[in-house]
């Protein structure tokens, strides 16, 4: 649960403020991760058109050509031109990790950003003590902390570790089918 979610119910600020609507990770980190799980042990000069992936995962094509833009950009895939064209990896999934996927589909935007309003109390009139100002907001300190952590746990995760878990979820019959489907269209 992220600490605006807690805080909003925690002290009942349905009356001062909205809920918030979005995650942390956009749609965007979803369909690239899985997508990019389709790119893993491609012929060589063979590539995926962003117009399968998409009719495969039944989502949007305009906006996963939008991901894969970003992602191509990141340095994580290539685009191939051409009628036989599409995108293939340009890194190997063990060195493609979750983090390096959402930074480069959402940006580098950090989880909180400290405001410093600890400086500001009614009570301080014109001028704010010295004491208010010392040392580093802990409020901000907890945050920075908790990001670091995250980023740690998405940096250990690898595309190499999630196509290694889901196949062991699918069974062999499905995760044939989808080898199919694919061989279909790279021909």
């Amino acid at each position: 649960m992220l600490i605006y979610d807690y805080l909003y119910r925690r002290y009942n600020l349905s009356k001062i403020m909205a809920p918030r609507k979005t995650s942390y990770f956009g749609i965007g980190v979803e369909y690239g991760l899985h997508c990019l799980i389709y790119l893993i042990g491609l012929p060589d000069g063979k590539a995926v058109k962003v117009r399968d992936l998409a009719e495969f995962q039944q989502i949007s094509e305009s906006y996963l050509a939008k991901t894969f833009t970003r992602l191509e950009q990141a340095g994580i895939v290539q685009s191939i031109p051409g009628p036989k064209g599409g995108y293939r990896l340009l890194k190997t999934p063990e060195e493609i990790t979750f983090l390096e996927v959402a930074e480069a589909i959402e940006g580098k935007t950090p989880v909180f950003i400290c405001h410093d309003i600890r400086e500001s109390c009614v009570l301080f009139g014109d001028e704010t003590p010295a004491y208010a100002k010392r040392g580093k907001c802990e409020i901000h300190q907890v945050m920075a902390e908790a990001e670091l952590q995250m980023k740690n746990f998405l940096n250990a995760k690898t595309l190499a570790w999630l196509a290694e878990t889901v196949g062991e979820k699918l069974p062999k019959r499905a995760l044939q089918k989808s080898t199919n489907w694919f061989t279909e269209r790279i021909k």
